[in-house]
């Protein structure tokens, strides 16, 4: 979902309303990060259980772009926001020099990390400099900032990696140095990640959530999940509204394919115009409608059984094997995830204590 702003469907809209929608900035919903899937902060996220009022920060707000100077810094981030919010026009598979041709699809990273990277739960990018380099799971080692969006490029963005050197690269870095901006170097904020909802005692049912997403999704995402392109039949200036699984959607490596991610996405942003202080969505709503998407046919990224080296470090969610825990890939995809954290915790306290799991 790299990434996915279901707009309301509540009040049907007429097809003028639709045009003037049309010519507004979009507020992209899905991958890349969508790529996103990572225990980084404030990328795609898998950790659950229950549901306790947000901490509402009031004292920061994100810091302006247009007030930069038109120094070298100023431009490296007016650059890098521009790729972040338009990611297909500067590195997407349609632009004109086939050697930038970085991106497999035409998402952008807002389509994942909403309002350029800014919204509370929203897969915010605000405050994640200082968090780098950091140990990442599903690679088995230590992963810098370059590679953790490198992983959004492979995955979110079904794409290839972005050279560290390259001015694409640096750009999107100094946005999100940029955006760190005023944060005390010792103080996280509220708001990473996706939300984090309760679990559910039963699997998450792809049937139920089609019906939610017949009532709340299918108007703009469309009956076939392929959403709305800019430029009509062709996706060369991004998506309107971007696609949900098909051939133009994130991998199913990607951090939005694990269904916590996804819900919790879906639950706190969506439809459009939901926020964390006003779901319109229930959770359980939320949870059928993701496995709905999960559900779905989306590209294939090739090397996922080499993921998560630990396999007890390897999110309950994940859509695909191998596990440690004995427990089926249908399971792992749509839960019940109770029992296979149980699990997974006896295997770490038995290893813990030196014995054979």
């Amino acid at each position: 979902m790299h990434c996915f702003p279901f707009v309301s469907a509540f009040a049907p809209l007429r097809l003028a309303s639709i045009r003037r929608w049309r010519r507004r900035p979009a507020t992209a919903l899905l991958p890349c990060l969508l790529m996103l899937v990572s225990v980084t902060p404030g990328f795609a996220q898998s950790t659950p259980s229950v549901q306790a009022p947000p901490k509402i920060d009031r004292t920061w707000t994100p810091p302006e772009v247009g007030a930069l100077p038109d120094d070298k810094f100023g431009q490296a981030v007016r650059r890098g926001r521009d790729i972040f919010t338009a990611t297909y026009a500067h590195i997407g598979p349609d632009v004109a020099d086939p050697a930038k041709r970085y991106a497999g699809n035409s998402l952008a990273c807002a389509s994942c990390h909403l309002q350029a990277g800014t919204k509370k739960f929203g897969l915010p990018v605000y405050g994640l400099m200082g968090d780098f380099p950091a140990y990442s799971a599903r690679r088995g080692a230590e992963a810098s900032l370059d590679e953790r969006l490198n992983s959004c490029m492979t995955r979110s963005m079904n794409g290839r990696a972005l050279p560290e050197n390259s001015v694409e690269m640096q750009a999107l870095a100094a946005y999100i140095k940029f955006l760190s901006t005023g944060l005390p170097a010792d103080e996280k904020l509220s708001g990473y990640g996706t939300g984090n909802m309760p679990w559910l005692d039963r699997a998450a049912d792809p049937e139920r959530g089609k019906a939610v997403y017949t009532r709340a999704c299918l108007y703009c995402h469309g009956g076939n999940g392929a959403g709305i392109p800019r430029s009509g039949a062709v996706t060369d200036l991004g998506y309107l509204v971007p696609p949900l699984w098909g051939s133009g959607s994130f991998n199913d490596g990607a951090g939005m394919n694990r269904l916590i991610t996804i819900a919790n996405f879906v639950h706190f942003n969506m439809p459009h115009g939901a926020d964390y202080l006003n779901p319109q969505l229930s959770v359980e709503e939320a949870w059928d409608v993701a496995a709905h998407v999960v559900s779905q046919p989306r590209p294939k990224k090739a090397g996922l059984e080499n993921d998560f080296p630990d396999r007890l470090l390897k999110p309950v969610d994940t859509p695909y094997g191998p596990y440690a825990d004995g427990f089926s890939e249908q399971q792992h995809k749509y839960g019940p995830f109770g029992p296979i954290k149980a699990a997974i915790e006896k295997l770490k306290a038995e290893k813990a204590g030196g014995k054979k799991p």
